[in-house]
């Protein structure tokens, strides 16, 4: 009898509320532009510093999770958003705006950070980081549904405050300190080095620093666009504001069926192949999308690219947890993702402002070519799929074995395929007589039938 997994849902709300903000810019970013009458690439600006406040709390808080406790580090971090984000949503003002959503950014790259330490130390990171994705994609596309029929610069602001406060209970079951073990310490080694190796090396550090590096570039490609999605579809496809919304929802609520495609496919394909091929797809959706000229380009291009840029994602955010089961790349490559996301909204405007949505769709798509080069790189030398514990390969024979199929099987101890087998050595047992040989009869089969 094996007991049912459950599912993690603290570090699925933490997850949530540190992710909406970035889920939620196009319409942030557009509100600020109209509500504060500042000019395209100013309100860009002020996207672009939410999100660079979100990435430094990842990199100032990533090797402080488990000594300061994650539900110190979370409540912080929600009281952040709750406040900052309040007050942007609470005033006109353009510099207490900007002051605003960076102290909301700090605090959801905290609840980020929190979120994704601790998903990294979780059996199955994949399932986790799934539900997660699940669980923003709903929340954003319900309030693109809302937000256009309601005036006001500050109504996505507010959401991502009222998220963190409803998120705040769940806190109480996260651990405290360091007192227990993380989850993947085997016999609760109780902190800094899970599987006895006597050293906190972080492990993988080419891949990780290959991976950190294409995933900055490859979330500013995304966020460029995403963050001028709504001027195309106003702008360049005469769309209603409504519309757009609408647009934004559906593109979302297809997203949710590609994460939950994602979660049934698990590793069957291994990380490589949907790394890869699913960048090349979200290249042609992003050309696609900023040439738009019509509903109907414009729908296409927004609701493909949203069904395949989660589970890019996902596979990307389980790829970083596996570097590391203490969550230390999946922490260092989230926040250079989200320095990318920072990035991102300045350079689409730039580039809008420079040579046209259209040209700039393609720019970002052939960047985004260059970029799966080293990211399917990563994943194929880090991808090699444990055995499972205690199975073995007999020399000459078949395999004895089943090979891991879930994201999220330890590795560290577990040898991987391919790894030297260990030698077979055989023990004396003192004390234990040798049998004669004459005890010992010849085989039956050498004797005549009924022979006594």
């Amino acid at each position: 009898m094996f007991a049912p997994r459950t599912a993690p849902w603290p570090l699925v709300a933490l997850f949530t509320a540190g992710y909406l903000a970035p889920y939620l810019l196009p319409t942030t970013v557009g509100r600020l532009e109209r509500g504060l009458a500042l000019s395209a690439t100013q309100a860009g600006a002020v996207g672009s510093l939410l999100l660079l406040s979100s990435a430094t709390a990842g990199f100032l808080l990533a090797s402080h999770v488990e000594r300061t406790g994650p539900r110190t580090l979370a409540r912080l971090g929600l009281l952040l958003a709750a406040v900052g984000y309040g007050g942007a949503a609470l005033t006109t003002a353009v510099p207490a705006v900007v002051a605003g959503a960076v102290i909301g950014g700090f605090g959801s790259g905290t609840a980020t950070t929190v979120a994704a330490t601790r998903i990294a130390a979780e059996k199955d990171p994949h399932r986790a980081s799934t539900l997660g994705l699940l669980s923003v994609s709903a929340l954003a596309g319900a309030v693109y549904l809302t937000v256009p029929h309601l005036p006001g610069h500050g109504l996505t602001l507010a959401a991502i405050a009222l998220t963190a406060l409803a998120v705040w209970p769940l806190t109480s079951r996260l651990p405290g300190g360091t007192a227990g073990p993380l989850p993947t310490e085997p016999g609760g080694t109780g902190g800094t080095d899970p599987y006895g190796t006597g050293t906190d090396r972080l492990p993988h550090r080419r891949s990780g620093m290959v991976l950190a590096g294409a995933m900055l570039l490859w979330s500013m490609a995304q966020n460029a666009l995403w963050g001028v999605s709504g001027r195309i579809g106003v702008d360049q496809a005469h769309l209603s504001e409504p519309t757009v919304g609408v647009v934004f929802a559906l593109a979302l609520g297809a997203g949710l069926l590609g994460v939950l495609g994602a979660g049934a496919l698990g590793s069957r394909l291994g990380r490589a192949l949907p790394i890869g091929g699913g960048t090349v797809v979200i290249a042609g959706c992003i050309a696609l999308s900023a040439s738009a000229d019509g509903l109907g380009s414009f729908a296409s291009g927004e609701i493909a690219w949203n069904t395949f840029y989660p589970v890019v994602l996902s596979y990307l955010i389980g790829l970083a947890a596996s570097l590391d089961p203490k969550g230390r790349w999946a922490v260092l490559v989230g926040s250079a993702s989200a320095l990318g996301t920072a990035a991102g909204p300045i350079t689409g405007s730039v580039l809008s402002a420079l040579a046209g949505f259209p040209v700039m769709g393609t720019v970002l798509a052939l960047g985004l070519l260059l970029v799966a080069v080293p990211m399917t790189g990563v994943a194929l030398h880090t991808g090699g799929r444990p055995l499972l514990p205690g199975a073995v390969r007999r020399r000459g024979g078949h395999a004895a074995a089943l090979v891991a199929a879930t994201t999220g099987t330890p590795t560290g101890p577990v040898p991987e395929v391919g790894a030297p087998e260990q030698p077979v050595v055989e023990i004396p047992l003192d004390g234990t007589p040798a049998a004669a040989r004459g005890a010992y009869d010849t085989a039956a089969a050498t004797r005549a039938p009924g022979a006594m």
